[in-house]
């Protein structure tokens, strides 16, 4: 079954065509080291929350846009290979390819996929 990396982050939102350079960017690195698939969106209707909620988690700001983003692998163990790789991949070095939000206020974690209808 396949596995799934999923990433929220708050971009600046003056930075989005840079953001999507950046990301274009990865896409090749991560397709190259097994990823099936990398989907990338800019928020649009992202609402703030009571309690918790997209902006809240990344402690989103006025001038902020909120992103949420997933990887698709073909299953845990190529993830874990495949992301060894990319960490060690020159390309996605920071020097090389900065990320231009802030990575500390990212969320990211990975999941099992149960069901895909």
């Amino acid at each position: 079954m396949q596995y799934i990396d999923g990433f929220v982050a708050a971009v600046p939102t003056a930075n989005k065509a840079e953001y999507l350079r950046h990301a274009r960017d990865a896409v090749a690195v991560f397709k190259d080291h097994g990823a099936i698939r990398v989907v990338e969106c800019w928020g649009d209707d992202v609402p703030d929350g009571e309690i918790t909620s997209f902006p809240m988690a990344v402690k989103c700001k006025d001038d902020e846009t909120v992103v949420f983003s997933w990887i698709v692998w073909p299953s845990r163990e190529a993830r874990n290979a495949g992301m060894e790789k990319v960490m060690a991949d020159e390309r996605l070095q920071p020097e090389n390819n900065p990320m231009p939000f802030d990575g500390m206020r990212m969320i990211y974690g990975s999941f099992e996929v149960i069901l895909d209808e």
